[in-house]
C-alpha cells in the first residue's frame, strides 16, 4: 500500500515542478530573447515482483512494477523568436539559421538520421563581460549606454566586441549604424568608428551545454572546442532596430500549465484515497 502512496506523491512532484515550469514561461512572454524551457520527466527503474509464501504457496516472478517519477531537467528551447521593430538603435536582434553539413533540422532544432544519431543546430548569441572577467550568452539585445558611452545590458554587464573588450561608442547612438556581421559604422559617411568596433556574435554548436543563469543570460558548460565565433557564411546577421520576441507559445503554455494541474489533482486524489484506507485499517480494522 505504500508503494503506491509513494508512487503518487512522486507524481505530484513532477507536476508541481513542471507547472513552475510552464509559469515561468508565461511570465517571460513579453521579456526580449527569452527562450523557454520544457520539463522533461522521467519514471524510475522499474522493479520485478516476486511471489513468496509458504510450502504449498506458489513462488516465482509476478512481473514488473514501476516506482515513480522524477523531473529530471529542464531543456532550453532556443527557436528563433520573432522580431518586432523598436526604430531604437541601440536595440539589436540576432536572426539565426546556422546549417551543418546540409542537414535539416526541425522546427525544435534537431535533427535525427537514419542510423538514429542526433544533431542539434548551433545557435548564435551576444557576448557580455562579468565583473569576475567571465563571458555570458545572451539573446537580449534591449541594450543601452553608460554616460562614458559603453554599450551595456539590462542588467549593466558591458557587450563586447571581437577584441574582447567592451564596446565604447564617443557620441550619440543614433549616428551608429550596425551592420549584419556586427560592425559599427559612422551613419554620415559609412566609415567604420574608431577602433574599427564590432560585435562579438558567439555560436555554440550544441545549446544543451549552456546552463541559464537568470536575467537572459546563460553560461557555456561544454568541451572547448564547442564554443567560438560565427563566421562569415553561417547565416546569422544582426538587425538594429529590432528586438528578438519570446518564443514561448501562450496558447500551448495555457494548456499544458491545465494539464500539469490536472494530472497534480488526480495523483492528490490517490495520496487521499490511501490516507483513508491506511485510517481504516489503523482504526478499524486493528481495533478487531
Amino acid at each position: 500500500m505504500l508503494r503506491g502512496l509513494y508512487t503518487a506523491a512522486s507524481g505530484m512532484i513532477a507536476e508541481q515542478r513542471r507547472h513552475d515550469t510552464v509559469t515561468n514561461n508565461i511570465a517571460n512572454l513579453n521579456t526580449p530573447g527569452y527562450k523557454g524551457t520544457n520539463s522533461v520527466n522521467r519514471a524510475f527503474p522499474e522493479m520485478l515482483l516476486s511471489a513468496m509464501g509458504g510450502e504449498n504457496a506458489p513462488q516465482g516472478p509476478i512481473g514488473k512494477i514501476n516506482t515513480g517519477v522524477f523531473a529530471e531537467e529542464n531543456l532550453i528551447a532556443l527557436m528563433q523568436g520573432d522580431m518586432m521593430e523598436t526604430d531604437r538603435s541601440q536595440d539589436m536582434a540576432i536572426v539565426s539559421d546556422i546549417l551543418v553539413n546540409g542537414t535539416t533540422f526541425d522546427a525544435s532544432g534537431k535533427a535525427v538520421d537514419a542510423n538514429g544519431n542526433v544533431t542539434y543546430q548551433p545557435q548564435a548569441f551576444f557576448t557580455v563581460g562579468t565583473a569576475d572577467g567571465q563571458m555570458r550568452y545572451t539573446r537580449n539585445g534591449s541594450f543601452r549606454t553608460t554616460p562614458d558611452g559603453t554599450l551595456v545590458n539590462s542588467d549593466g554587464l558591458p557587450v563586447l566586441g571581437t577584441d574582447g573588450q567592451p564596446i565604447v561608442v564617443q557620441g550619440s547612438w543614433d549616428n551608429v549604424t550596425v551592420t549584419a556581421d556586427g560592425r559599427l559604422l559612422d551613419k554620415t559617411t559609412g566609415l567604420p568608428l574608431n577602433g574599427n568596433p564590432q560585435l562579438l556574435l558567439t555560436k555554440v554548436n550544441n545549446p544543451n551545454d549552456l546552463v541559464r543563469e537568470g536575467n537572459g543570460l546563460f553560461r557555456y558548460e561544454g568541451q572547448p572546442g564547442g564554443i567560438g565565433r560565427v563566421q562569415a557564411g553561417d547565416r546569422v546577421e544582426i538587425r538594429q532596430g529590432y528586438l528578438e520576441r519570446s518564443n514561448v507559445d501562450a496558447s500551448q503554455s495555457m494548456v499544458d500549465m491545465m494539464a500539469a494541474l490536472r494530472a497534480y489533482e488526480a495523483n492528490q486524489k490517490v495520496v487521499q484515497f490511501y490516507d483513508k484506507s491506511l485510517d481504516k485499517a489503523v482504526n478499524e480494522v486493528g481495533r478487531v
